[in-house]
């Protein structure tokens, strides 16, 4: 059907959510609006479903959602025997709503389903698929996006998102069927009276966060540290569990910001609900001078990354970047066990390409294999997994990526903004009682090893013709094939890992790389420097991410100003 047509049937046939019918009636002579809504279906891939809240197949709405959890069923039962799913949602807009439906068209489907009564984190789920033997998991949340947003994030048997193999055999169950005509759905009152659909007792809750406080690296630290710290949910998912596990391992000074604490999925106080931005920590830093916090801790709506400023000598407030965070506790964490001999034998710590090659140093230092993987963290939950496959899990130290998201132990395998608070206090505490700041910390860590300046630049498209833009971007970097050198610096290699080929500039030689395929180009310089382009999996966006690397600060910043630069010129933006 083309698009006119597919307006016509959901016109016909999208009765029950009254927004839908009126957002339908609302664009009958609007040729693009229509177009926009359905020109396309939104994609189920290794991330699930992400889109603006609205009707239409380009957008969410309980239509998609039963659309997509119908495939997921005709999956399940195709695989498994009696199978079983957990799900929870965020303070998105309509996420109870969405959990609910997804609830209804599994059970109806005859599988059964556990159901967070309240919101929950993103961590949360992954780990109720492990914990009550489920054979799938759904997380309705669209993570830092805009509040016009909503997503579906699948789980496998695992607990990690779902692989590529996997998803692709779920769309394909997607597309085999009619979105209004072969769902099977019961009424949800129903599914509660017969025991297919049941609430997630407590006691998982209970679990889960003992299975946090056992990552602990020195326990106790926290306790009488004087540590104050400023806390702020976003209006999202983490303020009942993080302020529970920071209170049961001792910090006892914790302010919350009012405005932020909340569910609210229109995000009043922050239109991008994203640690990485300035602007959705203001409050809470505006709260830290009020108060002299020496630590603002600021998770996102779905509580799997967080955000962390720190206390100055002078009463400022430094904002840490995600490396940098990733930095400190990956040197903590090992500095520590060394110390207390309790490292296992070949110990890993894995990091995502384009977060901080600092980490490399580091690693070398204490005697730890670093892994590099793709983006996307349910790459560094495969790597648990095969650990676990062969029953050595216990070598997995650490995982993070540069866009705030870390994980200890692998009780979960998605990051864990829960855990990653706790230990953040703990790291904050211990070095508190040595005297030092964590500004101090992280300063110390560059003077010993380097200033490495990373930054990250998004460049939107949004639309049809957004999507176009960005994939002849793509197109035109990988056909400039004779490019030798970017701002007057030499490539020494170029990784594109869509075609999998790692060419080194000096010697025209192209090795494999042995990574799933996925829409990067890196640049990488002679001089540690680099510049990779990757399209984000989850936002009509194109990402810049820039390494500088200087003998201080201000070298290595100017550096960085240099490859943006240089950056949007190859891109052509």
């Amino acid at each position: 059907m083309n698009t006119q047509q597919l307006y016509e049937q959901w016109l016909a046939n999208a009765t029950e959510d009254s927004d839908l019918v009126k957002e339908l009636e609302s664009i009958k002579n609007d040729e693009n609006a229509i177009y926009d809504r359905f020109y396309r279906e939104l994609e189920f891939g290794t991330a699930g479903l992400r889109g603006v809240l609205g009707a239409g197949t380009n957008r969410m709405n309980i239509y998609v959602i039963r659309y997509a959890t119908q495939g997921l069923a005709n999956y399940l039962k195709k695989n498994y025997k009696n199978p079983s799913v957990a799900i929870a949602g965020d303070s998105r807009i309509k996420s109870d709503v969405f959990t609910k439906e997804a609830a209804r068209v599994l059970a109806g489907n005859g599988i059964k389903v556990y159901i967070a009564r309240e919101l929950q984190p993103t961590p949360v789920v992954s780990f109720c698929v492990r914990e009550l033997k489920c054979q799938a998991g759904i997380m309705v949340t669209a993570s830092h996006n805009p509040a016009k947003y909503n997503g579906y994030k699948c789980y496998g048997s695992d607990g990690c998102q779902m692989t590529d193999d996997n998803a692709n055999a779920v769309y394909s169950e997607i597309q085999s069927i009619d979105i209004f005509k072969d769902i099977q759905l019961v009424d949800f009152e129903d599914g509660l009276a017969s025991g297919m659909i049941e609430y997630i007792d407590d006691s998982v809750y209970d679990s889960y966060i003992a299975n946090v406080k056992k990552q602990s690296v020195n326990a106790g630290a926290c306790e009488n540290s004087g540590l104050k710290v400023v806390y702020t949910p976003l209006n999202g998912a983490g303020n009942v569990l993080v302020r529970r596990v920071l209170a049961e391992i001792g910090i006892d000074d914790v302010t919350v910001v009012k405005e932020q604490e909340m569910p609210d999925g229109n995000f009043t106080t922050c239109p991008y609900p994203n640690p990485e931005i300035q602007e959705a920590l203001q409050l809470g830093l505006d709260l830290c001078k009020k108060t002299g916090a020496d630590l603002l801790l600021a998770t996102d709506p779905d509580s799997d990354r967080v955000g962390i400023a720190v206390k100055l000598a002078d009463g400022s407030y430094r904002l840490m970047t995600g490396n940098e965070t990733g930095i400190m506790l990956t040197n903590y964490i090992l500095s520590c066990r060394k110390a207390m001999n309790n490292l296992p034998e070949n110990p890993f710590v894995v990091k995502t390409i384009v977060t901080t090659e600092l980490i490399q140093k580091i690693c070398d230092k204490y005697g730890c294999e670093l892994r590099n993987v793709l983006t996307g963290f349910k790459y560094i939950g495969e790597q648990i997994l095969r650990l676990e496959e062969k029953g050595e899990e216990n070598r997995y130290i650490f995982g993070f990526e540069e866009s705030y998201g870390y994980l200890a132990g692998t009780y979960v395998r998605d990051k864990d903004a829960v855990v990653a608070s706790m230990l953040i206090c703990e790291m904050a505490a211990y070095y508190r009682k040595q005297g030092k700041s964590l500004d101090e910390v992280i300063t110390q860590l560059y003077k010993e090893f380097g200033y490495y300046k990373n930054k990250t630049v998004s460049f939107e498209f949004e639309g049809a013709s957004g999507l176009d833009r960005m994939n002849g971007i793509m197109s035109g970097l990988r056909e400039n094939t004779s490019i030798s050198e970017i701002a007057g610096r030499k490539i020494e290699v170029i990784n594109d890992y869509k075609l999998s080929t790692k060419t080194d500039k000096a010697t025209n030689t192209v090795e494999t790389i042995n990574l799933p395929k996925s829409n990067v180009i890196a640049y990488m310089f002679n001089d540690g420097c680099s510049i990779t382009v990757r399209p984000s999996g989850t936002e009509p966006k194109i990402k810049l991410y820039i390494t500088g690397v200087g003998k201080d600060e201000a070298q290595a910043t100017a550096v960085v100003e240099e490859l943006i630069t240089a950056g949007k010129t190859l891109m052509g933006v």
